[in-house]
């Protein structure tokens, strides 16, 4: 049996972002230039996210919220209207959905790797829905092709999955809308920030009007929709533009990540890492494993604490959306979904961020194994 190295002595962070002084030097360039607000990083940014992506537009944004938000605004979403999507995200997915007064639909996802079902997103379809919200959870891209073929808007949810291909495909150049975070945790982290990339020439003009509130130049301007804040600042932008340079060096450091607890994982009964489709490429954001408390001794919740006293964080991705206080009580007919609810209870992200060293991840893998061997005793 492998000898267990003793407990770590400091806490390992979850999803530290991995910020050297390149981002330093870039944040006191954009300072000085006087740019502090949308200027030319920002047009910098969406000129290399439409490249990295294929697309013909990125429009920077406020956040990956604000990019979900105005993607849909730019469809029309509004009272009266569905819009199909997954359970399993963050709730943002579907809190942009019900600022626009329409109504999240939520159906059930695939057992294997946590995506929403296309099969039931096409059988969930009626003539009230406007557009089909799916998730790349993890940085595993949905199966889009049947959602696609519906003939209704696709607004992809790729807040994990900027550098990620489906199908050969550049993920970014599929959907009629794909939105892409750069949240602190993200692959691209630049703190706060979002992207959209479309083709539709309509749409992009759509969500830029929606992202300021007016147009014009000097003290003469004009506003032709009642618009938001939701435009992106250079300082943010020059991050971005840092990590951008990175996101290959970056995503070799978390495939070695992956790799090594791939290995550990399979090592130990009832923890089963989440499906990635070998036909796409998977932007390996988050490592998610499901524990079945049957065979792994404990459930999520007993070894989330235990991490925690060896000193390893770690994170849930994610509490099905329908079972949250708010949608319980304002969408009390939502039917159950019994692979999202199981897989909320079951699922746990452990550590992974190319600010992680790999003794970092050993420290990881070692404490795993030592709550898995005192729960399955």
């Amino acid at each position: 049996m492998q000898k267990l190295s003793s407990r770590r002595q400091t806490f390992l962070s979850f999803q530290p972002p991995a910020i050297g002084p390149e981002e330093v030097v870039a944040v006191t360039e954009t300072l000085e230039s006087g740019w502090l607000t949308t200027g030319p990083r920002a047009a910098e940014l969406e000129r290399r996210v439409a490249e990295l992506t294929g697309a013909r537009h990125a429009i920077a944004l406020a956040s990956g919220t604000a990019a979900l938000h105005l993607s849909l605004a730019g469809l029309g979403v509004g009272p009266g209207d569905e819009v199909i999507t997954s359970s399993i995200t963050w709730p943002s997915t579907a809190n942009v959905v019900v600022h626009l007064g329409a109504r999240p639909v939520f159906v059930d996802v695939r057992e294997e790797d946590l995506n929403i079902d296309p099969e039931l997103a096409v059988e969930a379809v009626t003539p009230r829905t406007k557009a089909l919200l799916p998730v790349d959870l993890a940085g595993q891209p949905s199966d889009l092709d049947p959602l696609v073929a519906t003939g209704l808007p696709v607004v992809e949810d790729a807040a994990h999955a900027i550098e990620a291909e489906y199908r050969g495909r550049k993920v970014g150049s599929v959907a009629l809308a794909t939105c892409f975070s750069l949240y602190a945790t993200k692959n691209v982290a630049a703190g706060e920030g979002g992207v959209v990339t479309t083709d539709d020439d309509e749409l992009a003009e759509s969500i830029r009007e929606f992202r300021l509130t007016r147009r014009g130049d000097g003290s003469l301007y004009d506003v032709r929709v009642a618009g938001f804040k939701a435009n992106l600042s250079d300082i943010h932008a020059a991050i971005a533009l840092c990590q951008l340079d990175k996101l290959e060096r970056h995503g070799e450091i978390r495939t070695r990540h992956v790799e090594a607890y791939d290995v550990a994982v399979a090592e130990l009964p009832g923890i089963t890492p989440l499906a990635r489709d070998p036909r796409d490429r998977h932007s390996l954001h988050l490592y998610v494993v499901r524990i079945d408390p049957e065979i792994a001794g404990a459930d999520r919740d007993a070894y989330q604490h235990a991490l925690a006293e060896e000193n390893i964080g770690t994170s849930i991705h994610f509490l099905p959306v329908h079972r949250l206080t708010y949608y319980r009580e304002h969408f009390p007919d939502q039917p159950e979904l019994p692979i999202a609810e199981r897989a909320g209870r079951e699922v746990l992200s452990l550590p992974i961020s190319p600010a992680h060293t790999d003794a970092d991840i050993a420290d990881a893998i070692q404490a795993l194994r030592r709550v898995h061997a005192g729960f399955s005793r």
